[in-house]
């Protein structure tokens, strides 16, 4: 197609953003960070209209996925409140034992190498800050000697999202727990293992991945993340 023919392409049949996925995953992830605590009531329509610019309908789209989701539930008339995260029904995954745990990192291995390779081609600029913010929100836990599953969750689910495909981030939310699951093994698994020390580690790891996907190096941020996981893999070895 000529450049003189593209510039007579109507502006409105030129890919526009999907405002209701934006505001998705923007909501997701205040959830997931904590902004809007389990039992707590959403903003109204209009004060989500008002913040982010978007009609009514793109927040009533909005809102009717995070419901699909699990995340939120509408009462009619009184609002939406944030549900209390919990793995799907649909896919239940015990990850009490190390054997479970290396399971799961086995299926993690396959899906979250090819979303860091598509995360790295994809990825908004605002993505890519909101990894960072995840990113300084673990080293800052870290630090503190607090947990900071909930910021390595979030850096994962990031990473999903950025792919563009809504089937990475759903598939890691049904994981749920087991997503991150070292607080999940029962105190005869976890042995004496340190957990802050290995946090360290992940850490660094972590950062290998973000800074592939900041230089939208997908083969590199495809094997930064495959070394993570298979490093997490040798970190839950049997006692």
């Amino acid at each position: 197609m000529s450049h003189a023919l593209l510039e007579t392409i109507p502006p409105a049949k030129r890919r526009t953003p999907n405002l209701a996925h934006d505001l998705v995953n923007e909501l997701t992830q205040r959830i997931l960070r904590g902004d809007f605590a389990t039992g707590q009531k959403l903003p109204s329509e209009t004060a989500i209209v008002g913040e982010h610019g978007v009609s009514r309908t793109v927040v009533r789209e909005a809102l009717s996925k995070l419901q699909a989701a699990g995340l939120v539930e509408t009462r009619h008339g009184v609002g939406t409140f944030v549900l209390e995260r919990q793995p799907q029904a649909g896919l239940r995954l015990n990850v009490d034992t190390l054997t479970n745990v290396r399971s799961v990192l086995e299926l993690r291995m396959g899906l979250e190498t090819q979303a860091a390779a598509l995360a790295a081609r994809r990825r908004s600029d605002s993505q890519l800050a909101q990894m960072r913010e995840a990113l300084d929100d673990y080293g800052r836990l870290l630090a503190n000697n607090d947990s900071c599953v909930d910021a390595d969750r979030r850096f994962h689910v990031l990473i999903a999202q950025a792919t563009g495909n809504n089937c990475f981030p759903d598939m890691l939310m049904h994981l749920g727990a087991a997503l991150i699951p070292r607080t999940q093994l029962n105190a005869q698994e976890r042995g004496g293992e340190d957990f802050s020390e290995l946090g360290k580690v992940a850490q660094a790891e972590h950062e290998a991945i973000y800074q592939a996907i900041r230089r939208q190096d997908a083969d590199a941020a495809r094997a930064a993340m495959l070394l993570h996981l298979s490093n997490s893999m040798e970190r839950f070895h049997a006692g």
